[in-house]
Order: structure tokens, then sequence, then C-alpha cells
């Protein structure tokens, strides 16, 4: 660990506080139907996507409602991508002449897009087409990160409102997410990668001679325009195999810079949107603090341990940090932020391979994911379920003083608990039941490259990775198989939309439901006693349900580093 490299660390913290302000305010003022500075231009746009579409804007949804149209929604962007892979060598827009993709690879792709999760078992650059990539994956890039945004704001408008089934109107909420925050800011961001190296062209490829003579082809296409949206829709997706670590997608230093901001930027700032549009700015900061609060510790145990080295590294007088699977130009201080802001934020870009991570380096991206995606998670979909684990903090706090719980002036009953317990297990038993049957199954553990306790960490990462809409892996395991594309699409659907409907069916419930003034006994969620027991029921019900789990890969994985046993 050096100075340089702390402060390298803190100037990502300090821009991405600096910006949550503003950015929160304007989703605000969007998501509350407020006029913007880009009203005059983009209004009369989505006035002409409502006249298309025959929505009227002003038709408030039920929650039951709203969560079918977004279900819906979704299936038929799910057939639509799947058949848009399965079909491209008949497709225009192919230079590269990317050939037939196989049913599950196609499943597994087309849910991972939809999803958010963005889990990729190809190679992008000689797997799919420029067509696919623009009008399949980076469409979805766009309108997977606005269905998150638009489940945030149903939830937000239930703690604002009472005594009502209205909710908001899922395709307004849709649009407006996409054209006014997800659009503009994308657009920018991407003539800035363009400007720092990254390349945007309908080219297939372009022919190199090495230093050694040999010619060699180097792919590139339409990149700066998905990695833009890739990264602030925390979706993860890569242009290239080795994603962020290709030069074509994070050319240099400052390239770096700006991505790492995007992966975070967006989920922040809809913590600081939430509270502006219940009303109560003081408990949206406190979920930030929250979610800084994990991202902070992340960082500090992952750049010690890569920092640190090897037991090994060090007798052999290779002492300083693990630069294995690591890109020079961004060395272990940058690699270290990324891994924990990409598992953090529920992005799985990656510019640093998390399978060449030392044990302990590598377990706290892995329990970052198992805690739910929430600090921050996703665009939109890491606030609503860090409001799942508020609702049990509330629960637990209540129980310790004999009340009935409440949060943000809602009365907690037994329907918003137990549907809370509900969203918050789906992402355990779906990371560890698919992964206890594919440690027994011979199809399953053909696909790892390391046996033992590396090669279950492999297999309890990737599902950790699909269930929590990821999209790193831990390399080494060949996922591109009938086993794994299947039960990782399968998990991924499961782990977004199965958390989805309980939190649409909880804002449902809170909306209908009075709000409660203020009293003596009322437990203050906007003070560090909050933040600290909102923190503490993240990792208790984090620890309870993986400690076991981890104890058999990253765990003992370093325990056998420490006494010789292994090499790394």
């Amino acid at each position: 660990m050096t100075v340089n490299g702390w402060l390298q660390i803190l100037l990502l913290f300090v821009l991405v506080v600096v910006t949550a302000r503003p950015l929160g305010l304007f989703f605000a003022a969007v998501l509350d139907g407020r006029k913007t500075w880009l009203h005059p231009v983009l209004a009369p746009v989505e006035r002409g996507f409502y006249k298309l579409a025959g929505v009227d804007p002003a038709r408030e949804q039920r929650w039951s409602d709203y969560a079918i149209a977004l279900l819906v929604f979704n299936a038929a962007g799910f057939l639509f991508l799947y058949a848009l892979i399965r079909l491209q060598t008949v497709l225009p827009l192919n230079p590269a002449g990317q050939g037939e993709v196989s049913a599950h690879l196609a499943f597994n792709t087309a849910i991972s897009f939809v999803t958010n999760t963005n889990w990729q078992s190809y190679g992008g650059e000689t797997t799919l087409s420029h067509l696919t990539q623009m009008l399949g994956l980076t469409v979805q890039n766009f309108i997977s990160a606005a269905t998150g945004i638009a489940i945030f704001a149903a939830l937000a408008r239930a703690f604002a409102r009472e005594k009502t089934e209205g909710l908001g109107n899922f395709w307004v909420d849709l649009t407006r997410s996409t054209l006014y925050l997800l659009l503009p800011i994308s657009i920018v961001t991407a003539l800035v990668l363009v400007a720092l190296g990254l390349p945007q062209t309908l080219a297939g490829s372009v022919d190199a001679t090495t230093l050694e003579g040999a010619n060699q082809v180097i792919a590139q296409g339409p990149v700066a325009s998905q990695i833009a949206i890739k990264q602030l829709g925390t979706n993860g997706g890569g242009f290239f195999n080795v994603n962020s670590s290709h030069p074509y997608e994070n050319p240099n230093a400052w390239s770096n810079m700006v991505t790492l901001w995007a992966i975070v930027a967006l989920p922040l700032a809809i913590a600081v949107a939430f509270g502006k549009m219940i009303g109560r700015q003081r408990e949206g900061w406190a979920l930030f603090a929250v979610m800084i609060l994990f991202l902070v510790i992340g960082i500090v145990v992952v750049y010690w341990a890569e920092g640190a080295g090897t037991p090994q590294m060090n007798a052999l007088g290779l002492v300083g940090p693990n630069m294995e699977g690591k890109e020079v130009r961004f060395g272990a201080p940058m690699s270290a932020l990324w891994a924990v802001f990409t598992t953090g934020a529920s992005n799985g870009s990656v510019n640093s391979m998390h399978g060449s991570y030392t044990p302990l380096g590598g377990l706290v991206p892995m329990f970052l994911i198992q805690l739910g995606e929430v600090l921050p998670g996703g665009v939109g979909s890491g606030l609503y379920g860090i409001i799942l684990y508020a609702i049990l903090a509330m629960f637990v706090a209540g129980l310790m003083v004999g009340r009935t719980p409440e949060y943000l002036g809602k009365k907690l009953e037994a329907r918003e608990v137990k549907l809370a317990v509900l969203g918050v297990l789906v992402v355990p038993l779906v990371i560890l039941g698919f992964a206890s049957v594919s440690m027994v199954l011979p199809a399953a553990l053909a696909g790892t490259a390391n046996p033992g306790a590396r090669g279950y960490s492999e297999i309890l990462y990737a599902f950790s990775s699909a269930a929590g809409n990821n999209g790193s892996a831990y390399a080494g395991l060949t996922a591109n198989a009938t086993w794994y594309d299947t039960t990782l699409g399968i998990a991924m659907h499961l782990g977004r939309f199965a958390v989805i409907v309980p939190v649409m069916a909880i804002a449902g419930s809170l909306a209908a439901k009075p709000k409660l003034a203020p009293s003596a006994g009322t437990f203050p969620t906007d003070t560090p006693l909050f933040v600290g027991l909102l923190a503490g029921v993240i990792l208790i019900l984090g620890g309870l349900q993986f400690f076991p789990a981890l104890s058999l890969g990253p765990v003992l994985e370093h325990m056998q580093m420490l006494s010789g046993l292994i090499a790394n």
C-alpha cells in the first residue's frame, strides 16, 4: 500500500460524494414530473412516445398493474433479444461474420442483459455482431437500468403518499428514466470516452503488424456508446472479452477514473433522490452513509490484502502487491477500488481478474454481492433492496423496545415484514441451492479450472454473481455449457424479478396507509444510531447466511495459503 494509491482512492470518493447531491436532486425532479432544463427539448419527444404507444401519462396504476406491465415488458424484451442473437448470421451489420450462437448461450445472454446482470459466457468481439451489440445489448443496458429506476420511483411514492392505490405509471417512469436521465448523461460520457481514446465505429476490425513481424487482427466497433451506459446503468457487460482491462475499453488512467466514477455515481445519487422525493432528505443521506461505509471498509480490506502480497511471494524476496491478473496501467489500488465498486454497485465490469486475487481479496467482492447488491447496488435496485433491510432493521428495533415498528412515517405490520423477508431470502436460496447441486454434479465440476477450495469458490461466485445480478466472474469457470448457461440464467431471473414483485407489493401496502406523525417513541432514522443498526442487520444477515459457505471457499484457501499448502 502506498500514499499515492490512497490519494487516488480518496479522489474517487470525493468525486462521487460531490456529484451525488446535484444528480440526486435532478433525478427527483424528473421522477416527480417537475420541469427541468431538458424539458423544452425533450418534452415534445416524450409526448410523442406516449401518443405512439397509446399511453395516458396521467393514469395512475395500482401496484399489481404496475408490476404486470413491468413483467410483460421485460418478457417481450427477452424474446426480442433472444431472437436477435439467434438470427444475427442473417441480419445486417455483421462485418466480422460472427457465426451462430447456441440456444443455451442465447438464452443465458438474453436473460443476463434483460435482468441488468450482463453475465457473459462468451467473448463479445468474437461472438456477437455489431447489430446485436447495439440494438440488443446496448438497448437493454438502458431499459434494464430504467426498469430499476421505475421500481425505485414507485416505492418512493409509496412513502410520500397516503391512503391511495396509485403508485405512478410504469410506462411514464420507464420513458422519463431513459429519456431525461440515462440517455443525456450517457451521451456526454460516451463523448468523453471517445476523446480519451475509445473507438466508436461500425468497422469490423483493423490489421496490424506486430514488432515480431506477425499479422494481428484487432477487433473494434461501437465501443464507447456501450461502455458509457454499461457503467452508468450498472450493467457491466463489456464489448470485449476481457472487459475494462482491454485498452479499447479502458485505455488510460483518465478513462479508468471516469468509468470508476460512473459505476457508483447514479446508485448513490438515487439515495439522495429518495430523501428528496419523500420530503425527508436526512433519511436519504442516512442510507447514503450506510452505502459509503461498506464501500470504504471493502476497499480497505481488499487493498490491504492485495498490497501485502502473499507469504510465498515475500519468502522469495518479491515484497510488494499481488499483481497477478492486474493491469500494470492501474496497479493494485485502482484494481482493488474497481473490484469493490463493481461488486458493491451490482455492475460486474472488471479491470482486473478477481480469480487472481488473494483469498481475502477475492472474498470481499463475493461477500458484497451476497449481501444483496445494496451497497450501493444497481441503479434503483440498490435503493429498493436496502429498503427491505431497513424494514427488517426497524422490525428488530420495534421488538427491542416493545413498540409497533414504523419507518418513514408508515406503520410496519406483518404483511410488510413477511414480504421484506421473502425479498431478502430469494437471493441466498438461489445462490446456495444451485451452488450445492453444482458441487456434486460431474458435468458442473468439469467446468472448474482448479480443484479444492478455489474451484468451489469459482462455482459459489458464479451463482452469487448471477442471483445478485452482478455479472462479474471469479475466472477459471467454463460457464458456456448447457448446465451453467441454463441454471445461471434461471438464477438471474429469480434474483431480479422474484425480488421486484415483493417490493411492489410492499409499495402497494404502504401507499394505502396513513402517515404517522413522529412521537416521543418514534425511532429516528436519520441518526448515526440508525446507520449502525441498518449496517449491523445487513452484515449479520449476510454473515449468518453465507459464512458457512465462505468458510469452505476463500476462508479455507486463506488458511491453506498461510500454512504453505498452496502457492497463492
